[in-house]
């Protein structure tokens, strides 16, 4: 996912990237694990790919 995010950024030379978290049908635990994944594994890694 941090690749796929990183190579869309550098396309669109775009500075941010929204998360869209709200799926509808998954249960409430598995969103807040999502969430908090992104958070502490893809951002960090995208943000390192980002500065190379």
């Amino acid at each position: 996912m941090a690749r796929k995010i990183t190579a869309t950024l550098k396309t669109l030379d775009a500075t941010r990237f929204n998360l869209k978290y709200g799926i509808t049908g998954m249960p409430h635990d598995a969103l807040m694990t999502t969430i908090e994944l992104y958070g502490t594994k893809v951002a960090p890694l995208v943000r390192e790919m980002m500065a190379d």
